[in-house]
């Protein structure tokens, strides 16, 4: 084994990764075999440090600050130190020094070790200090992780994982605390009306109503005394004066759903309100001026609308003052698993089941099925899941989906890691200047390593 080798011996527990920066070899096999439950890895130099980093990535660094060529003194160590925090700000630096360098052990501590020790080595205590790191990095990535799902997810209630949704996350965090109107585009089920709701959270409206109504789902009759409200006597059954949605969410937003289905009749007197910011009621006369902030969705293509003269193209241009496109479930990859868990343990306890997880079938079958109800529709069948499961865990048949085969998922996987990994190992042939070596570091991985993964994946220095 040589000195800067990785020791393959596994922990049983959560794989705690340790490189111990030191060119004694006498004291490098004593930590090798005392330090026994962790996966170590052994450098003698700096550079032989930094290369150990990016490919074993250790959570835990315990470095000798006398490094060669200045093993008498602290300068290389000092600057291995530097470069260690630079490239993994994170990770754990132990700095060990000798008995007569304590002040250079403070000033390690200064520019951002995370801890100390002198030699000679004590290793029940250096062992107590690493286990300390562990603890601490441990915390320190999981406070991470947490303040990750804080930021992807910016309103209750609303899951964004994937860069698609990420992007919108943010589109709506910019455009929330202005009054611009939104029209909100999306197939049916992806949560338009969640987005709208995330809109009026995030604006200085909040305190306001937040009024919704679908102009698919009322008669056209009645659609425009829902809208604008009515005076007594306007017409029969009118018994006494009332208010429409829009007097309602004054000071608040109005969300207009399916706005492409509001009959032609009507949009001429929206375009009216939108442009005077005031409204009649039914059978009245007096202007009433209402200050709200209008948000509209619909799943038709509008343009198709106009060109077929069933919408106005002044009142699109109205209403679409900012354009929000909410992707389909199948274009969420990676929020698909994500909100699978979640609707799971929701259903779970609500309906009081000992229902913790999903089969390996259903898994496959959830990524492979196309979600043409989208989000709607993923909830609706692990709603009935929930109810129907026998066992802990969710089937594919209880799912109501065709299961899949575990070589049709694995051979998908295999192709989004050989294009993943062809894609990495060309950008750092560039970004080295076709440097084989420095490409190797790069990436994390031995040159022998990255030969080979070229010949597989037919990557050529002349391509």
């Amino acid at each position: 084994m040589t000195e800067n080798s990785i020791d393959k011996r596994r922990s049983s527990g959560n794989r705690q990764r340790l490189l111990v920066v030191e060119d004694d070899v006498g004291l490098q096999k004593q930590l090798r075999w005392s330090l026994d439950g962790y996966e170590m890895a052994f450098a003698s130099r700096r550079e032989e440090a930094l290369a150990a980093l990016r490919r074993f990535e250790p959570q835990v660094v315990l470095q000798d600050l006398g490094l060669p060529p200045d093993a008498a003194g602290t300068a290389e160590g000092l600057a291995c130190l530097a470069d260690i925090l630079s490239i993994s700000p994170s990770t754990k630096v132990i700095v060990v020094t000798g008995n007569a360098d304590r002040d250079g052990a403070l000033e390690a501590v200064r520019r951002g070790a995370y801890d100390f020790y002198q030699k000679p080595v004590d290793l029940e205590v250096l062992r107590l200090i690493i286990d300390r790191a562990f603890r601490m990095a441990s915390l320190e990535d999981e406070n991470r992780r947490l303040a990750r799902l804080a930021h992807q997810s910016p309103v209750e209630g609303l899951i964004a994982s994937d860069e698609t949704m990420l992007r919108l996350c943010r589109t709506l965090e910019k455009v929330a605390p202005t009054d611009v109107t939104v029209i909100i585009l999306g197939e049916s089920g992806t949560g338009k009306e969640l987005i709208a709701r995330a809109l009026h959270k995030l604006s200085g409206r909040k305190e306001g109503r937040f009024v919704a109504i679908n102009c698919a789902a009322i008669p056209e009759t009645l659609l425009e005394s829902e809208l604008f409200g009515h005076e007594k006597g306007a017409f029969t059954g009118a018994h006494r004066q009332t208010a429409g949605k829009v007097e309602l969410a004054d000071g608040g937003t109005l969300f207009l759903d399916e706005i492409g289905d509001m009959p032609a009749s009507l949009q001429a007197k929206l375009l009216r309100f939108l442009q005077e910011r005031v409204i009649e009621r039914v059978g009245g006369r007096q202007e009433i001026p209402v200050d709200v902030r209008v948000v509209c969705a619909t799943n038709q293509d509008v343009s198709a609308l106009i060109a077929e003269g069933r919408f106005r193209e002044d009142l699109y241009y109205r209403v679409s003052e900012v354009s929000l496109q909410v992707p389909a479930l199948r274009e969420r990859k990676a929020d698909l698993v994500v909100l699978a868990k979640v609707f799971l343990q929701r259903f779970s306890r609500q309906f009081g089941t000992d229902v913790r997880g999903y089969s390996r079938d259903a898994l496959a079958a959830l990524e492979q099925y196309p979600w043409p109800g989208n989000v709607r529709e993923l909830e609706n069948r692990i709603k009935g899941a929930v109810i129907l499961a026998e066992g802990p865990l969710v089937t594919s048949e209880e799912l109501g989906l065709e299961p899949r085969t575990n070589d049709v998922l694995a051979y998908s996987l295999r192709e989004i890691r050989a294009k993943a990994e062809r894609q990495a190992i060309i950008s750092a042939l560039a970004a080295s200047g076709e440097n084989l070596s420095r490409a190797a570091d790069l990436l994390g991985v031995s040159r022998p390593t990255l030969y080979d993964l070229m010949a597989k994946l037919d990557i050529r220095m002349d391509k």
